[in-house]
C-alpha cells in the first residue's frame, strides 16, 4: 500500500491522461509527485531514463506517456507509432524494475482488441483475431506493454497493473487538427465553422494563434486561414467529417478515467486480478542468502505450474455505454450552438465499427463511472473556450 508520502512518478503528466491522474492524486493528498516534460526527459532515450530513476528513486510509477493520434495520424506515421511507444514502455518498465519500484500502473487503450471482437469486449477477447488495420501498430505496442507488466509479475513477482481506458476526453485534450482524436477534432471544426459564418475573425485569430494548423496561425490572411481549414472539412456554416457517422464509440470523461486509474493504483494488486490472495508469497523469486534474487523466478521460465495459464490480467476502464459518431456530432452541435450543416464523407475510413468494452471486472474491483456523455461534451466545450483565454 502506498502512503501519502510515497514518491510517485507520473510519466506524461502534462497530457490528457497524465494531467488528470496527477490532479486526482493531488486531490487525494498525494503531494510527493514527480513529473518531467518531454523537453526535460525524452522517454525514448534509455540512458536518460536510467539517470532519471537513479536520481529520483520513485516508489511508484504511472506510465501515461504515449505517442498518440487519430485515424489520420495512425495511417501516416505507422513506424513512429510502433517504435516510439515500444521505446517508451521498454525504458520505463525495465528501469522501474531495476530500481525496485513497488507499484506500476500502465495505461493502454481499448484499441488492443480485435476488429471483429464480440461486443461488449471482455479482457479475454485479447489476441483472438486480427486487429483493426488503421491502428495496428499502436495496438501492438500497447499489447506489448500490458504483456510486459503481466510477464514481469509472473517472472519476478512485481505488482504492475495495466488498465485499458476507452476513448478518453476532457481537460487538456488535444485539439490540433492534424493529430487529434475524434471528439476534440469534431468540436473544434464545428466551432470554427460557426465563427467563419459569424465573421468573428477576432475569435478565429485567437483560436489559430493558440493551435496553428499546418503552420498557419492567426497572423495569416483571412484567405490563407479559410484555405487551410477547408482541407479539414471546415467551411462557412458547414463541416464535413470523415466516414459514414455510423460507427459506435464509447467515451470516458478524463477525470473519471483518472479516478478509476488511481483507484487501481492504490487499491488493486496483481493478486486481486488473478484471484490468489498470497500470490507474492507463493511466487516472488528464489532467495539467495536470505535475500530475494531479482534475476531468477521461483517457477520454471516464470510460470507457476500449479496455477495453470495466467493471461489477460489487464483491466478495461470505461462506461459500458456507446453512441454513434453521428449522435456524438449532434451533442457537439448542441454544445457549440451551431446552426449549420454537418455532413459525412463516406469515402473516408470509419475505423472499427464498434468498440464497446465490458466493465464487469472494473465494477467487481470497486469502481464505476460518474460523468455521462451528454454532460461531458458540454464540459469539454467550456474547457476549450477557457483554454483560448489563457
Amino acid at each position: 500500500m502506498l502512503s501519502k508520502e510515497s514518491k510517485i512518478y507520473v510519466a506524461g503528466h502534462r497530457g490528457l491522461v497524465g494531467s488528470a491522474i496527477w490532479n486526482n492524486l493531488k486531490a487525494r493528498g498525494y503531494d510527493n509527485l514527480v513529473g518531467r516534460t518531454h523537453k526535460e526527459l525524452d522517454l525514448t532515450d534509455q540512458l536518460a531514463v536510467r539517470r532519471f530513476f537513479d536520481e529520483e528513486k520513485p516508489d511508484a510509477v504511472v506510465l501515461a506517456a504515449a505517442f498518440v493520434g487519430g485515424i489520420m495520424a495512425n495511417s501516416l506515421y505507422r513506424a513512429d507509432f510502433m517504435m516510439m511507444n515500444m521505446k517508451i514502455q521498454c525504458n520505463v518498465i525495465s528501469e522501474a524494475y531495476a530500481h525496485g519500484v513497488k507499484k506500476l500502473l500502465f495505461l493502454g487503450s481499448t484499441c488492443i482488441y480485435p476488429k471483429n471482437a464480440p461486443q461488449p469486449m471482455s479482457e479475454d477477447c485479447l489476441l483472438t483475431s486480427p486487429l483493426e488495420y488503421t491502428n495496428e501498430e499502436y495496438a501492438i505496442a500497447k499489447i506489448a506493454g500490458l504483456k510486459m507488466c503481466e510477464s514481469y509479475n509472473l517472472q519476478y513477482g512485481t505488482n504492475y497493473i495495466a488498465v485499458m481506458p476507452t476513448n478518453p476526453y476532457g481537460p487538456n485534450d488535444n485539439f490540433h487538427l492534424e493529430n487529434s482524436h475524434v471528439m476534440p477534432a469534431m468540436m473544434r471544426k464545428i466551432y470554427l465553422a460557426k465563427l467563419i459564418h459569424d465573421q468573428d475573425w477576432e475569435a478565429i485569430t485567437v483560436d489559430m494563434d493558440k493551435r496553428p494548423v499546418e503552420g498557419v496561425d492567426g497572423k495569416a490572411s483571412h484567405e490563407e486561414i479559410v484555405k487551410v481549414l477547408a482541407k479539414y472539412g471546415i467551411e462557412d456554416n458547414k463541416v464535413t467529417l470523415w466516414g459514414t457517422g455510423t460507427p459506435l464509440r464509447e467515451f470516458l470523461w478524463s477525470e473519471d478515467m483518472a479516478d478509476a486509474s488511481v483507484h487501481c493504483l492504490l487499491n488493486v494488486d496483481f493478486s486481486d486480478i488473478i484471484g490468489i490472495e498470497k500470490y507474492s508469497s507463493v511466487h516472488y523469486g528464489a532467495k539467495v542468502d536470505g535475500e530475494v534474487d531479482r534475476n531468477h523466478s521461483a517457477g520454471r521460465g516464470g510460470a507457476i505450474p500449479s496455477l495453470g495459464e495466467i493471461r489477460n490480467c489487464h483491466i478495461n476502464v470505461g462506461t459500458g455505454k456507446e453512441l454513434t459518431i453521428r449522435e456524438l456530432s449532434e451533442l457537439v452541435v448542441k454544445a457549440v450552438g451551431f446552426e449549420g450543416e454537418v455532413s459525412f464523407d463516406a469515402s473516408k475510413p470509419d475505423g472499427t465499427m464498434r468498440k464497446l468494452i465490458s466493465v464487469d471486472k472494473l465494477h467487481k474491483l470497486g469502481w464505476t463511472h460518474k460523468v455521462e456523455i451528454e454532460d461531458g461534451v458540454q464540459k469539454l466545450f467550456e474547457w476549450y473556450k477557457q483554454s483560448l483565454e489563457k
